[in-house]
């Protein structure tokens, strides 16, 4: 089976992107996660860049990595510099990294205007720097930056740069889609006729600004790239890079021709998704192949009438392959099918009139501006109200936001909160930044006494939509709120005129949906 080498360079060209800066501590937490999924090489970063890359390379050892391979990247050598006096080359050598990737000229366009050199000199540039980097004994990567472009509007220059690497030394050549402006047919076009002019083996570098990066990478693979560079999620910079997530995925579970150590551990790419998301700060995509939250929703009625019946009928693959799973979405446009699969757990699928009133009842709040696609805990309260199951942990009596701003314009928000549990009257008040947050501190603290669990909440999103903005301030607002525990995430929805008062349904949602998930129904301190 031809072997395929996995190559991330998240913390390097993925942390270009916009928005996104790794500290130290987040680069070693992802090249351990990276490890830990098989990943080949791990590019760490720049090490003349900055001093966070260069103590990077300095700590790694700290890690002590199973598997994956770290990588400094660095530029050839500059014109009219001895190659062993030059300070970037020279920060790769001390970096200690065991692999050196080094960028290099193909395209002549960038070598006359922006290097402002002859060809021959980035040539000799290019020679200089690998067999400088070859006799420190390390394996070098020579990335072959905008080759695509280049290749076609000069081959004969374009080829002379990767035959000058691979002359060298290099053990690998790795072609760039710099600007990302390729399409698959004409990648593996030139990467076949690469392939048959050159022995070193190649890799495969692409950016997603024509949006197919990953058709791009795998075009190539299947032309004879065996090296494949990419980044978690797909980040990077201007319209990202080519995503690993989907290149691991297709290639393990589409290609299975090839063999890769990523493979023996896709079921988690979920978890490593998901952990540069938060690890960067970012929102996660609902929609990202293979792994997002909507990879395997299913919301027609006759969509889920047949995933109920047979999978495979809308689904590609099992979600648990990637560590994914199914999810079942109710709205106005749900059918039985939905109701049954969404309240399998109360096992009310004998019922047809309740099946009835349930889905009715969706489509009327629905109408009203509810949602419950991403609202799983409200949805599950409804049904037990409907069922008449549904047993309430406290009282609301009443509720008070108050907003003071001085002159400065800065502003203290204030909740008070009366409740009542087990007959008991709690009167409590908190300081928040935003209204909400001080609701939120104000439930807590009135709780927490009776039900120590809540602690272990954290509201993770807060969104809101305007639902008919022809009303304009007197428009009603929808407000959904996503929580989590250390075991589960849920989304609860609220809907008012009064921002403050759809917020607090969505968040009294939220902390009872955690209590009857923890089976504290009468479970209560004061008990």
């Amino acid at each position: 089976m031809p072997r395929v080498w996995i190559y991330d360079t998240t913390l390097r060209d993925g942390s270009q992107g916009e928005g996104i800066s790794f500290s130290l501590q987040d680069k070693l937490m992802i090249t351990r996660q990276l490890d830990n999924l098989g990943i080949d090489y791990v590019e760490g970063g720049f090490p003349l860049s900055n001093p966070k890359d260069f103590e990077y390379f300095q700590r790694i050892d700290e890690l002590g990595l199973k598997h994956s391979r770290i990588v400094a990247f660095g530029m050839t050598c500059r014109r009219g510099i001895e190659v062993s006096a030059d300070p970037g080359m020279i920060a790769l050598i001390e970096s200690r990294a065991p692999v050196l990737a080094i960028v290099g000229k193909s395209w002549d366009l960038h070598v006359h205007e922006v290097l402002r050199v002859t060809e021959q000199e980035n040539l000799d540039m290019i020679v200089d720097s690998v067999q400088f980097a070859k006799s420190a004994n390390r394996e070098v990567v020579y990335d072959a930056e905008h080759f695509f472009d280049g290749y076609q509007d000069n081959p004969e220059f374009a080829l002379q740069t990767i035959t000058a690497a691979a002359s060298a030394g290099a053990d690998w050549i790795v072609l760039c889609d710099t600007n990302g402006g390729n399409l698959p047919e004409k990648i593996a076009e030139i990467v076949l006729e690469v392939r048959n002019k050159l022995s070193v083996p190649l890799g495969i570098h692409c950016h997603n600004d024509c949006d197919v990066a990953v058709a791009n990478t795998l075009a190539a693979v299947s032309a004879g790239a065996t090296q494949v560079q990419g980044t978690i999620n797909g980040v990077g910079e201007r319209c990202g890079n080519a995503d690993l997530i989907s290149i691991v995925s297709n290639l393990t579970l589409k290609k299975s021709e090839y063999e890769l150590t990523a493979a023996q551990h896709i079921a988690g790419v979920t978890a490593l998704s998901r952990f540069v998301y938060e690890t960067a700060n970012m929102n996660f995509r609902s929609h990202q192949p293979f792994v997002g939250s909507s990879a395997f929703a299913h919301k027609g009625g006759m969509h889920v009438h047949a995933v109920n019946r047979n999978a495979n009928a809308y689904e590609h693959i099992p979600p648990e392959l990637t560590g994914n799973g199914r999810r079942v979405l109710v709205s106005e446009l749900s059918g039985r099918s939905n109701i049954v699969a969404s309240t399998s757990q109360y096992e009310l699928n004998e019922d047809p009139e309740l099946m009835r009133t349930i889905l009715e009842r969706v489509q009327e709040l629905e109408n009203e501006g509810y949602q419950f696609e991403g609202a799983s805990g409200s949805f599950d309260l409804l049904v037990k109200r409907i069922v008449g199951t549904y047993h309430s942990f406290f009282d609301r009596i009443h509720y008070r936001v108050n907003i003071e701003t001085d002159k400065e314009g800065n502003t203290v928000d204030e909740a008070t909160v009366k409740i009542r549990v087990n007959d008991q009257q709690e009167h409590t008040v908190a300081e928040g930044d935003g209204p909400v947050n001080a609701l939120d501190s104000a439930l807590r603290k009135a709780l927490q006494s009776y039900y120590p669990s809540l602690k272990e909440i954290q509201l993770i999103d807060y969104r809101v939509r305007v639902i008919d903005s022809r009303s304009a301030t007197a428009a009603r607002v929808r407000v959904v709120i996503e929580s989590r525990d250390q075991n589960d995430t849920w989304g609860t929805v609220g809907v008012s005129k009064s921002i403050v008062e759809a917020s607090w349904q969505a968040l009294v949602d939220s902390f009872e949906y955690k209590l009857y998930k923890d089976g504290s129904a009468n479970q209560t301190v004061s008990d």
